[in-house]
């Protein structure tokens, strides 16, 4: 993921992946703290980070970078991270069209089946395919 910019200043890294789908480490830490009285981690770095999981995931079902830019992106938070753990996310490639990727994703602090989020969104091609 890089140490430069937006996704280097909230330390997201690489996780996992298959075919398919993508999975993005939001390591804990204060500077993400979002409500400072319950050390709640704040909502935007998790949907910063499901926007790149979900947006990697179309490059990996393709199997190419693609330039493309969010045309839609829904997140619906279930319950806030837990204080202190990392927040995993994966996004998935469902469908492509011509010119649409649909996406989805889960985000979850250790446990899949008692998800922080879903999110669910589109991207739209903006270029061809650069050459491998």
């Amino acid at each position: 993921m890089g140490m430069v910019g937006h996704n280097g200043a909230l330390g997201l890294r690489w996780c996992d992946s298959s075919d398919e789908w993508i999975e993005l480490r939001l390591p804990w830490r204060d500077a993400l703290i979002g409500d400072e009285a319950a050390r709640l981690m704040a909502s935007g770095p998790i949907f910063t980070m499901m926007d790149n999981a979900t947006s990697l995931a179309v490059w990996q079902k393709i199997g190419a970078f693609r330039p493309q830019a969010t045309l839609d992106f829904r997140i619906d938070y279930i319950r806030p991270a837990k204080s202190g753990r990392d927040v995993i996310g994966r996004g998935e490639c469902y469908r492509l069209t011509r010119s649409i990727a649909f996406v989805r994703g889960i985000a979850h602090d250790g446990d899949a089946d008692d998800p922080v989020a879903h999110c669910a969104g589109t991207f739209m091609f903006t270029g061809p395919a650069w050459p491998s």
